[in-house]
């Protein structure tokens, strides 16, 4: 099954950060966001499919994320510290090729990815769950900036 297929049989649509996306999954179950004191669904779950030349732009949860290959190539994974000083690449893909089958994005973590063939599906569950109102670009100039000085390359996943 290629992209197109996989877009239709999984009711696939456009994803903000880049890529197509469908949510599968909202908990009835909520928890109050220690930090923030927000009443979020306990954990949610989406398909997020990236073809080739695509990518998911730098951006960040305030919850923690958990993804799991699915299907197709692999996908780079670059994660970034709330502080941009560490940069971590992950090659997320069948483990049967060396690749880790699931990476973990912790809360705040600054995320991007693309992928390395010509398309790569997964899953990712967010608890607390995913709300747009957690979700940040970067796009602040002092972050730009810090990346910019930092990690020169990754500038180009924005």
């Amino acid at each position: 099954m290629g992209p197109r297929e996989l877009i239709e049989r999984l009711g696939l649509k456009p994803h903000p950060e880049g890529g197509q996306y469908s949510e599968v999954f909202r908990s009835e179950h909520r928890v109050s966001v220690p930090a923030t004191g927000a009443d979020r669904a306990a954990l949610t779950a989406i398909h997020y499919l990236l073809c080739e030349g695509e990518r998911s732009r730098w951006h960040r949860v305030r919850s923690d994320e958990v993804w799991h290959h699915a299907d197709g190539g692999p996908l780079e994974l670059l994660l970034l510290s709330p502080d941009m000083v560490e940069l971590k690449r992950m090659t997320l893909g069948p483990l049967a090729d060396g690749h880790a089958p699931m990476v973990v994005v912790p809360a705040f973590w600054w995320q991007a990815a693309r992928p390395l063939g010509s398309y790569a599906l997964c899953s990712c569950l967010v608890a607390p769950g995913f709300e747009f109102a957690d979700f940040t670009f970067m796009h602040d100039a002092a972050d730009l900036a810090r990346l910019a000085e930092r990690h020169p390359a990754m500038l180009e996943l924005l």
